[in-house]
């Protein structure tokens, strides 16, 4: 995805930009940032690409930065889908989030505004990071405010700006060793109407948990307490990196709790030499050796080779299983071995194991070739 949206931004999406500004300011020299703009655009990766066209608005917008902030707003398009949803155009803004982040903090009421019509178009969550750390308490006073606002892309933005470990940014440290003024706003919205907001909190609250697993665990106890399916679905996806790593605690507020006799009775993978870009298919046999009901949450770590030779599990969700006594299920899995940005695969012997309720029973494993 990421390649693809690097290619994105080109001459006409470069263009579009200039368009936009010199209806809201027509004084614009929009050939002029256009060339600026371009001049060395294709050598660079995405979030590179953003801060390259954000020099050239700034070298071509008013020397004060509350006044080009202000053309900035003026010049956005109409709002995105209340499911956020609107495909790849929204990506233009990420030149004006940069420029926000980095030439706004000293006219926080303006650049709030700003971010709060970006959210709403593309997304703020990445420049709102620069106010929580320069200005925390007014940020965190406006995120409060944020998150009763009408919009959910804006109130989505008050869970997604604040994750300490949000991908393709910096990680917020003052969060991660003290998450308590984020646990704060994500009380205001775990109730949240829109699955588009509540997807963003349970994301912060999986952030969360990577460093404090046992506080995590505490705060989805007590959410579980009365809970509507919405939020008993917020908790499931917050636990998730615990669950797939057995924690006692994670697997005890989901009810998987008390010790399983499901077992694993016959594992296969197909096929045993398979090459990068093709797939295996594993399949499985469970079983209930108990003499009750039993329930277990059963996922797949496939130890993937790295560059160096190391492995790395990646773990793939499988199902929740409530067998009877002597009661046999089948499952199975498709894993695909096409190269990916966020996954490349190299050749080598690759171990599969079954992971119920966090106990490891191995699988099999395939030689992957080039």
């Amino acid at each position: 995805m990421a390649a693809s949206l690097k290619r994105f931004f080109d001459r006409t999406v470069v263009s579009a930009i200039a368009k936009e500004i010199r209806a809201a300011h027509p004084a614009f020299p929009g050939a002029a940032f256009e060339r600026q703009a371009l001049a060395g655009l294709g050598r660079l990766e995405l979030m590179d690409r953003g801060r390259h066209i954000a020099e050239a608005l700034r070298a071509h917008l008013p020397e004060d930065p509350e006044h080009a902030i202000r053309i900035l707003t003026r010049s956005l398009g109409p709002d995105i889908p209340a499911d956020g949803s609107p495909g790849m155009s929204p990506f233009r803004y990420l030149p004006h989030t940069v420029f926000v982040a980095e030439h706004g903090l000293d006219c926080f009421e303006t650049s709030m505004l700003a971010q709060r019509e970006l959210t709403r178009r593309f997304t703020a969550e990445f420049s709102i990071r620069a106010f929580i750390e320069r200005h925390p308490e007014r940020t965190l006073t406006q995120l409060r405010r944020w998150a009763r606002d009408q919009d959910p892309h804006v109130r989505r933005l008050v869970s997604e700006g604040t994750r300490p470990r949000l991908p393709w940014a910096p990680r917020l440290r003052a969060y991660q060793r003290d998450p308590s003024p984020v646990l704060a706003l994500l009380e205001l919205l775990k109730d949240d109407a829109s699955l588009y907001v509540r997807r963003s909190v349970a994301n912060n609250l999986n952030d969360i948990g990577k460093d404090h697993p046992e506080l995590l665990v505490e705060v989805c106890r007590r959410w579980m307490r009365g809970a509507s399916a919405e939020r008993r679905w917020v908790v499931e996806r917050a636990l998730r990196s615990l669950v797939k790593q057995g924690h006692p605690g994670a697997l005890e507020v989901l009810g998987f709790g008390a010790p399983t006799r499901i077992e694993l009775v016959s594992a296969q993978v197909q096929p045993a030499r398979v090459r990068i870009g093709q797939s295996v298919r594993v399949e499985l046999v469970l079983a209930n050796a108990g003499k009750g009901p039993a329930r277990a949450v059963v996922d797949l770590a496939v130890g993937f080779v790295k560059q160096r030779g190391q492995t790395s599990d990646k773990v793939f969700k499988l199902r929740a299983l409530e067998l009877a006594p002597a009661e046999r299920v089948s499952l199975g899995k498709s894993i695909s071995l096409k190269q990916h940005t966020t996954r490349v695969h190299h050749p080598g012997e690759h171990r599969v194991t079954l992971l119920i309720n966090g106990k490891r029973y191995p699988a099999g494993k395939f030689q992957l070739l080039r």
